[in-house]
């Protein structure tokens, strides 16, 4: 009993932190979380659906022989239901989400304030984007207004790193000669912990970076954050 208490405070432990999935602070990081808990719990039923199934199996201990029709029948219909139509139901269901929730961190603003992210063995910088593509001073962490969506224009200039917040957004990718842009938000202002989520050499371990959420803008203040 002990041990499962002791288990239990570590599992819960780590639903918070600096680095936390469980601890999401933003919406595209909400949406990850939700997807994810649903996919675990949809495993889980499943998962104790066949034990179920399997208990009943060996407590009734019948086996199917070649003259006995309804057991055939009733053989296919478990096949059918229970081995076809119920797991391609949920992987569909699943798909569906799973399109739904990656669409939901792209782009669908152009207008909205952008940095660029850019990526290199064994760091980040980052600089604020003009309206007309120009970048401006260079950052070692990247500043956004908190309550606000931001664009993360992300690039490389070695090898294929991968810019990921875990409280505030999904993982993606830097790739040398292909920027990709990123939807960013954070709920509250807040120093969130960000770091590169692909192997990328021997200072990988040491690409972790800051997002700074600052109170919202007034509106007369316009401009990047």
């Amino acid at each position: 009993m002990r041990a499962c208490l002791f288990g239990s405070l570590l599992l819960l432990a780590a639903c918070q932190g600096p680095l936390s999935t469980l601890d999401p602070g933003g919406p595209q990081a909400r949406s990850v979380f939700v997807f994810t808990s649903a996919m675990v719990l949809v495993a889980g039923a499943a998962f104790a659906l066949v034990i179920g199934l399997f208990a009943i199996a060996l407590r009734r201990g019948k086996r199917v022989t070649g003259g006995d029709a309804g057991s055939v029948r009733a053989e296919r219909r478990w096949v059918v239901w229970l081995g076809i139509a119920f797991p391609m139901s949920v992987l569909t269901v699943l798909l569906a989400a799973t399109l739904w929730v990656g669409e939901g961190q792209f782009v669908r603003d152009d207008t909205l304030p952008t940095w660029r992210a850019t990526a290199s063995q064994w760091g980040w910088q980052f600089a604020p984007l003009g309206a007309d593509g120009v970048p401006g001073a260079t950052t070692d962490r990247l500043v956004i207004p908190a309550g606000e969506p931001v664009i993360v224009e992300i690039v490389s200039t070695d090898v294929i790193h991968s810019f990921w917040v875990p409280r505030l957004a999904g993982k993606m990718d830097a790739v040398p000669g292909k920027p990709n842009r990123h939807l960013i938000q954070a709920d509250t202002p807040g120093t969130y912990l960000g770091q590169c989520a692909e192997y990328c050499g021997v200072g990988h371990d040491r690409m972790r970076f800051e997002v700074l959420a600052t109170a919202p803008r007034s509106p007369a203040a316009g401009g990047q954050p």
